[in-house]
């Protein structure tokens, strides 16, 4: 490609582009005899297709659902001719940020696909962090059920909200209840 697109595909100036030829700091840039100046594009590393599919489920009563879940995960992937090369099954509350499986498969960078059911089922809020996430590591993220209509997107977002506050509130209920019985601890052996 010529300078003036390496520029504009690095949101440099032009001048700051022939600067950065001029000093060296290019790789692959070299003058023609014609004065233009060519930088060759680093070939990107291609992946091994490694396509995921992710299953969960907030709790384990519904342990039968989320066999149920990832077995229509996998179905889909069978029909579209696909091989799926994990099947991750996860128990744990969507507004959960450290389920253990999924923060593991996202940093290791190897998935290509990954394969859910719905959005939340990958987190409550954050989805499209997490979805620029995968297209930053070369991962193309499948919804098989997506909301088609705007009031069924605002209603999910709203009980996903109702969801989280819900949850911080139980939380707070419990921690009250654990600092409650820790003084009373203290109170007992001291007596």
């Amino acid at each position: 490609m010529k300078l003036k697109e390496w520029a504009e595909k690095n949101s440099v100036s032009y001048r700051t582009a022939w600067e950065h030829f001029r000093t060296g700091k290019i790789k692959n840039a070299y003058k023609l005899p014609t004065g233009t100046i060519v930088v060759q594009e680093d070939k990107k590393e291609t992946k091994e297709e490694c396509i995921v599919t992710y299953a969960r489920v907030s709790s384990s009563e519904n342990k039968s659902n989320l066999e149920n879940q990832s077995k229509r995960l996998i179905d889909y992937c069978n029909a579209k001719g696909w091989q799926t090369h994990l099947n991750i099954q996860e128990i744990g509350s969507g507004l959960n940020e450290n389920r253990k499986k999924l923060i593991k498969l996202l940093e290791e960078g190897k998935i290509t696909k990954l394969i859910i059911e719905h959005k939340d089922r990958l987190t409550r809020f954050g989805f499209n962090y997490i979805k620029i996430l995968c297209k930053h590591i070369g991962c193309d993220l499948v919804v098989l059920n997506e909301q088609k209509s705007d009031r069924d997107d605002l209603m999910q977002d709203f009980v996903s909200l109702v969801t989280s506050f819900c949850a911080r509130l139980y939380g707070q209920r419990r921690s009250k209840r654990k600092t409650e019985q820790l003084i009373k601890d203290l109170e007992n052996e001291n007596n």
